[in-house]
Formats: structure tokens, sequence, C-alpha cells
């Protein structure tokens, strides 16, 4: 999979995300950011590249992820980060709001992620 900053990319982004977990369950392993990344990615998942991708999304590697469904915020900050780190990039550069919008339309009965609410 060709990874982009574009919401198309993002949709692909979590819908798969939603399918490893389904598998990795089903193989009785933990759903956490370092057997993701070894599954989307197989060699080319060094110690670095998952170091970098844990330190940018600020999460530890073998810790449990939850449901994307139910709680996006973690896995938003991973997809973040996956993105980033791929493709070279800030952070900071990554399109949130296709990146929140894609969510919904991955998820079409969970709640939206809005965290770019302005505040009053």
């Amino acid at each position: 999979m060709k990874l982009e900053n574009t919401q198309e990319c993002f949709v692909q982004l979590w819908l798969r995300l939603e399918r490893t977990r389904r598998l990795l369950g089903g193989q009785y392993k933990r759903f956490c950011i370092r057997r993701v990344l070894k599954t989307w990615f197989g060699f080319e998942a060094t110690d670095d590249f998952i170091w970098e991708v844990c330190s940018r999304c600020e999460q530890e590697g073998w810790n449990e992820l939850p449901l994307p469904s139910l709680y996006p915020r973690k896995h938003r900050e991973l997809l973040r980060a996956i993105v980033s780190v791929k493709l070279g990039i800030s952070y900071y550069k990554i399109d949130l709001k296709a990146l929140d919008a894609a969510y919904s339309i991955a998820f079409p009965k969970s709640t939206p992620i809005n965290v770019n609410k302005k505040k009053k």
C-alpha cells in the first residue's frame, strides 16, 4: 500500500487497522504498535523504524491498543506517526482534518473525532 497524506489513504489505514486487530486477535497475539508495524511492513519494520513511530506518537510499542472504533485517539496518533515516518515529513504536517474525516467514513456508527474544535 502506498502511503499518502490524503483522506482516501487515511480511510484505507483506518480499515486496515481494524482488519489487523481482528487478524491478531484470531492468532491470539497482542494488538500493539510493534505487532501492527511488523504485520504491515514486514522486514522493513526494524527496531529503529518502530522506535521512531513510537516516539512520534508518544506510546510504547508493546502496550495493548484499545479498539479503534471505541477509543480512536491513540490510533489517530499512531497513524499520524506512521505516515510521517514513511513519507519523511514532519509529524505536524499531517492533514488532521482528513485523518479525522477518514475515521468517520471508516467507522460511520462511531462518534466523530473533533479534536481541532475551536474553544469558546
